[in-house]
């Protein structure tokens, strides 16, 4: 009776229901951190470090929890992680419109907003989403990140609104509410894998082959079942991490002060949320359409590519003096994001979906470290120099330096066990 519904592969459904938890997590939170940011650290009197430090202690707290959260996922599955995840969330966020101190901002934001947010909106997506495709991998993972573009298109212009027009603590309440009423309900649909509904990854109908006893065998190339132990004495592993965590860096350097450094280059704040927006939109874009061409493509190469492209962008904002090269900074800088979805699809591609939580979270107590040092590192520039011209500089080298390690990535120097 699941097989079909309405001609539609329930896993589809899958992706959509986990993408819609993501887009309130990043119109709410990732993208809304941004619009928080002078606000919250103007009123409470905060330097930019100071402010940019509790949110990269809060990142440092997904590197930190991968490991569990992965071991969890892989026991469990995802759907009692992404309930405790957007309830934490709710909670979070309207304990956060209350707070009137640094140290109350840093409990409430690091103790329950962000020990949520990596398990629930992060892992947990991926994790569904491999587990419900092989083939379509990229792809399915593509839509469930995509969201995450969508949720800045969407929410994050009108939390923007709220914040300029009431206040940010008026935003961070509503931001509680509609975690708690929107985000409970869509976690309740979540189902663990197609094996758990009598189904097939993809959606398909049939075995690919018999054996001898005639009984469903399935062959597929992609199908390997690498364990963690496996995976970590891997190149490829390694290669993941340092990819990631340069990349993590760079990125979350930018996004966390886009605002600010739009207004550096002369931007009034009016027309920085407008680029913040756009910023948004253009990383979903661009996450659809690189994401939908990933599974017909080498993947390590077209991610180095992307990262390639982003490291020459910095130059733009540098020697840039007007919209026009800011607007293109932000159009090809925007592509980083396609390369999250295509990255954890080569992950699955390569060491399979039974452990793929595991291997995930592991990663993660490596790789996370750089979002966490990124925006910190950047503040510190800013409250130093008042300038971002020193950071943007260190962002070309690290970009180009993960799209070498991209681009030399190969199959990892294991066997994997036998279906």
């Amino acid at each position: 009776m699941f097989k079909k519904l309405s001609g539609l592969f329930y896993g589809w459904r899958m992706v959509a229901a986990s993408a819609a938890v993501r887009l309130l997590g990043a119109g709410l939170h990732s993208y809304g951190f941004t619009v928080f940011f002078l606000p919250l650290s103007q009123e409470l009197n905060l330097s930019r470090t100071a402010t940019s430090f509790a949110f990269s202690l809060a990142r440092a707290e997904g590197a930190i929890e991968g490991p569990i959260v992965g071991h969890l996922l892989d026991r469990y599955g995802p759907r009692p992680i992404m309930l405790t995840a957007v309830t934490l969330m709710g909670v979070g966020y309207l304990l956060l419109s209350q707070v009137e101190s640094y140290i109350a901002f840093v409990i409430v934001y690091t103790v329950l907003i962000s020990l949520a947010h990596s398990g629930g909106f992060m892992h947990a997506p991926m994790t569904l989403t491999n587990s419900w495709f092989i083939r379509w991998r990229a792809r399915a993972m593509t839509l469930n990140s995509a969201a995450y573009g969508l949720g800045g298109v969407l929410i994050a212009p009108l939390l923007s609104m709220i914040v300029n027009s009431w206040g940010w603590r008026w935003g961070a309440a509503l931001a509680g509410i509609l975690f708690l009423v929107l985000g409970i309900p869509l976690c309740l649909t979540i189902r663990r894998s197609p094996e758990s509904m009598g189904l097939l990854p993809d959606g398909d109908s049939e075995p690919l082959e018999r054996n001898e006893s005639n009984h469903p065998r399935r062959f597929c190339a992609s199908e390997v079942d690498f364990t963690a132990k496996q995976a970590i004495r891997s190149f490829a592993f390694w290669a993941l991490v340092f990819g990631a965590g340069v990349r993590n860096a760079s990125y979350h350097a930018i996004s966390t002060h886009f605002i600010p450094l739009m207004i550096w280059k002369g931007m009034s704040p009016q027309q920085a949320t407008l680029l913040l927006s756009s910023f948004a939109f253009l990383g979903f874009t661009s996450t659809i359409l690189f994401g939908w061409l990933a599974d017909n493509v080498n993947k390590p190469r077209m991610v180095s590519l992307i990262l390639f492209g982003a490291g020459t962008s910095m130059l733009l904002p540098i020697f840039g003096n007007s919209m026009a090269p800011l607007w293109l900074f932000t159009l090809l800088f925007t592509t980083v994001e396609a390369t999250y979805p295509v990255a954890w699809a080569m992950v699955g591609d390569i060491f399979g979906r039974k452990h793929f939580a595991k291997i995930r979270g592991y990663m993660s107590m490596f790789y996370v470290w750089g979002s966490v040092v990124g925006p910190v590192v950047t503040g510190a520039i800013w409250d130093t120099w008042h300038t971002y011209e020193p950071m943007l500089w260190g962002l070309i080298v690290m970009f180009f330096l993960s799209g070498i390690f991209y681009s030399v990535l190969g199959r990892p120097w294991v066997r994997p066990k036998v279906i």
